[in-house]
């Protein structure tokens, strides 16, 4: 079985964040991994559900869950492309993830910058092709504040 790195995770991850672009959602995707194999993914859709908990993590924590027929992912790792908030920080908490890895830094949001140790025992890896990840969250911002002038 072919082993797959961080990266290559993180591109689809990437790749869902195009989506979201597209549907001029914020950029933010996600999946979520077991056994090298996607069980879950989710992209921000907050505009198109009109729901404030639409986050790309929130909507592959469900999937993977679904997937799984059970609340705890211990065994998984969810990749996003940018740094959760507190709310997706507390949902990835209780889901027991053993690993996150996320993209880019979000220095207003994001969980790290409110409470280090709110993952308990999950390992979390930053900065997995951060550039990337932050430069599409730049331009689809830049495009927004062009319309808006």
């Amino acid at each position: 079985m072919e082993v797959y790195s961080d990266e290559y995770f993180m591109t689809r991850a990437l790749d869902l964040a195009m989506q979201a672009y597209e549907e001029q959602e914020v950029p933010i995707g996600a999946v979520v991994v077991h056994n090298n194999k996607i069980i879950g993914k989710g992209y921000n859709q907050t505009e198109k559900l009109q729901d404030v908990t639409a986050h790309a993590e929130m909507l592959a924590i469900t999937a993977a869950s679904n997937a799984v027929n059970g609340k705890y992912l211990d065994e998984c790792t969810l990749y996003v492309t940018i740094e959760p908030c507190l709310m997706c920080a507390g949902a990835i908490q209780w889901s027991r993830f053993s690993r996150i890895v996320f993209g880019a830094s979000e220095p207003k949001f994001g969980f790290e910058r409110i409470d280090k140790g709110m993952l308990g025992k999950t390992e979390v890896i930053s900065g997995i092709m951060a550039e990337e990840c932050s430069d599409v969250m730049k331009r689809f911002f830049r495009e927004r504040r062009k319309k808006i002038i």
